[in-house]
């Protein structure tokens, strides 16, 4: 029972910090994707796609998480507005990111400067699934080399998410990966969720990928401005 008691807490504590960040991205008008996978899914890939995609109607910044390395903040930096790495590896939480994590990532942000935030989450299919950060969106990537029992495995990190991207389609011909059954799966537990068929290699499917994302950050702008014009500019933008 004690054990159960200081999860709760740690997780009560957590969600609270949250609720803090998503309100400082309200305010600032960013809008933020936690984007979650295993190792090697192609979280990294993804983000340098969707930047390639959309940095001439976005301006996008990165949270780069990371249990050591340096290596994918390397690759991004010159690509984002600005890139801020999450090194975890002496964290208390060391196979996520954690709310707290993500505040004092926000306050070394341009957020003034910025539209989107691309948060990569540490490689796991667990413990993200288990902290909000702030983020308005969730997404999960799960790669055809990986094979298609991920939501059966790992239910909880898809029963989440907002979005699911397929990607390494272009592994197809060359490995057992059960497209409809996949789908089918992760629809069983979470019928909201929106489906991505990408290669970040070829960049099939990148198209509509942006598009949505793309569509979210202006429904999410829209929406703000909605608020603060009904509330006579004392909303959050």
């Amino acid at each position: 029972m004690r054990k159960i008691e200081v999860v709760q807490n740690i997780l009560g504590a957590n969600e609270s910090i949250a609720v803090q960040n998503k309100q400082i991205l309200d305010e600032s008008g960013v809008f933020a994707l936690n984007i979650m996978s295993s190792p090697g899914a192609g979280k990294t890939s993804l983000i340098l796609q969707t930047i390639a995609g959309l940095k001439d109607r976005l301006r996008i910044g990165v949270i780069e998480g990371d249990v050591a390395s340096t290596l994918d903040a390397e690759k991004v930096k010159n690509e984002a507005v600005a890139v801020v790495l999450i090194t975890t590896r002496n964290m208390p939480e060391s196979c996520s990111l954690t709310a707290s994590m993500i505040a004092t990532a926000l306050k070394k942000l341009p957020l003034a400067d910025m539209d989107l935030l691309l948060i990569e989450n540490v490689g796991n299919l667990i413990c993200p699934s288990e902290f909000v950060l702030g983020e308005h969106r969730r997404v999960v990537i799960s790669s055809l080399p990986e094979g298609d029992d991920k939501p059966i495995k790992y239910p909880m990190i898809f029963a989440d998410a907002d979005a699911v991207v397929i990607n390494k389609i272009d592994f197809l011909p060359y490995v057992e990966f059960d497209i409809a059954a996949f789908q089918e799966h992760v629809e069983g537990l979470n019928p909201r969720v929106k489906f991505f068929e990408v290669s970040c290699k070829t960049g099939a499917g990148m198209e509509n990928w942006c598009a949505w994302v793309q569509k979210e950050v202006e429904a999410s702008a829209y929406k703000s401005a909605s608020l603060n014009i009904s509330l006579g500019g004392r909303g959050i933008r």
